[in-house]
């Protein structure tokens, strides 16, 4: 499958998928003419790719873990998986927490009557 047809079948840009080459996420062939020629299953790998990212997974830790992405369809790989997405769950759950923290210090100084600017002081004046 040649660059463009990837790019239809999965609805990425040939840019991206250039990237993806170059970082080594994806890999296709040389043809005599240059051309890349891409095996059918990297179609299935850049959805899969493409899912995790959505899930909050960076390019480097897609990386980092290539070999257990490249063989999402193995059984033995769904614990592993399912580890990976806790500790993204408990990644999450910490900056929300971190952000609800942030939000009450900003709604607290935004209501400091007292203060000339809002910005003055440290986070535990006026509690």
């Amino acid at each position: 499958m040649q660059i463009g047809e990837m790019a239809q079948a999965t609805g990425l840009s040939r840019d991206t998928l250039r990237f993806y080459e170059k970082r080594g996420l994806l890999r296709a062939r040389r043809g005599a003419n240059g051309y890349r020629d891409y095996p059918p299953e990297a179609a299935d790998w850049l959805r899969y790719l493409r899912t995790a990212q959505q899930l909050g997974f960076t390019l480097a830790e897609i990386e980092a873990d290539m070999p257990l992405l490249a063989a999402a369809g193995d059984p033995a790989t769904a614990e592993p998986l399912r580890a990976a997405l806790a500790r993204k769950l408990g990644e999450i759950d910490a900056r929300i927490d971190g952000l609800t923290q942030l939000r009450g210090e900003l709604v607290r100084r935004m209501g400091a009557a007292t203060a000339a600017c809002p910005l003055q002081g440290g986070a535990n004046e006026n509690r």
